[in-house]
Formats: structure tokens, C-alpha cells, sequence
């Protein structure tokens, strides 16, 4: 069985990705396949769990692939935080892509609006993805610990829980 945790980025899906690390049923990894094109995309081994916010743009490929039979984690930290994340690295990442590719050379468009909208057109794509799915978890950053161990009975992973939950306590990948 595979897991995705589909979020926006700057919501702690690295610091999720550790966590999982201290499951022993499952691998885990962080934008693991953002370089391969095509089908090869979206092959990932069984029994793993797959941060990655890119997926959002892969969400009609997931479903011809994974449809039902995967379970997916709706990953969200408090909006206007996640917004401001986004406004600190405007010339990067996917904030440069959405700018300069979606919106083709918005430069003159405040960050904020663009960070607002991305925010919530990703998080709209994803609600809409999950609408028909029977085996779904939203899990917010705001509570993640309580959440975490909710997500680690719903996948049934075994491993070490107490330093999974430590994982939670260090802010991994920092803007």
C-alpha cells in the first residue's frame, strides 16, 4: 500500500518525511522522483509514503494509478503562515514557477496575491482530489503530534513511535 502526503510545500512535509523515517514497514521519502518524467513519475515502491507538493499537479496521473487503493494524507499548516513562507522565497522554487510558468511572467503581481492564490488553488485541487476517496486523512501541522499518531494507526507502521514524535519537535528544512 502506498501513501502520499499531498500539501502545498512550507507546511512541514520534510519534517513528516522524518518522522516516517522510524517506520520499519514502510520507506519514506521527500520529492524522491521530482526529476523523472513521463510514468516513471509517479512508480513508487510498495509500501511507501511520498511527501512531495508537486503531486498536486499530478492529481488526474495519481488517481489513473493509484485511484482508491492508496491512502492520502492532506497535509496543511495554518494558511497566512504558509502564506508568508511562500512570500520569503518568491525567486524560488515552485513560488519562481508559479510566478514566471502559471501565470507567465507575473513580476508585476505582489507576492502576497501570489502566494495567496497558489496557497489556495493547491489546497482546492488536493479537497477536490480527496472528495472521492474512501481512505483520507487531514493532518495540520498546528497539531501534529496529536495527528501523527492518528496517521501511524490509520497506515498500521510499526517502528519507533516515541522518536517519530521527536521528529515533530525540530524544524527541519527552515525558510
Amino acid at each position: 500500500m502506498n501513501v502520499f502526503i499531498l500539501n502545498t510545500g512550507r507546511c512541514g512535509s520534510m519534517t513528516f518525511t522524518m518522522a516516517c523515517r522510524h517506520i520499519i514497514n514502510f520507506t519514506s521519502a521527500h520529492e524522491s522522483r521530482i526529476d523523472l518524467p513521463g510514468p516513471q513519475r509517479l512508480r513508487y515502491p510498495d509500501n511507501h509514503i511520498e511527501a512531495d507538493n508537486r503531486l498536486s499537479w499530478f492529481l488526474g496521473r495519481l488517481e489513473q494509478h493509484y485511484g482508491d487503493q492508496a491512502i492520502y494524507v492532506h497535509l496543511k499548516r495554518e494558511r497566512q503562515a504558509t502564506i508568508d513562507s511562500f512570500i520569503k522565497r518568491e525567486d524560488f522554487g515552485i513560488m519562481q514557477a508559479y510566478r514566471n510558468g502559471i501565470y507567465l511572467n507575473a513580476e508585476q503581481q505582489p507576492i502576497d496575491i501570489l502566494a495567496t492564490d497558489y496557497v489556495d488553488s493547491v489546497n482546492a485541487n488536493i479537497e477536490q482530489f480527496l472528495s472521492n476517496k474512501t481512505r483520507t486523512m487531514r493532518f495540520h501541522l498546528e497539531t501534529a503530534e496529536t495527528d501523527f499518531r492518528t496517521f501511524w494507526e490509520l497506515i498500521g507502521a510499526e517502528g519507533d513511535l516515541d522518536s517519530a514524535l521527536k521528529e515533530w519537535q525540530i524544524t527541519h528544512n527552515q525558510s
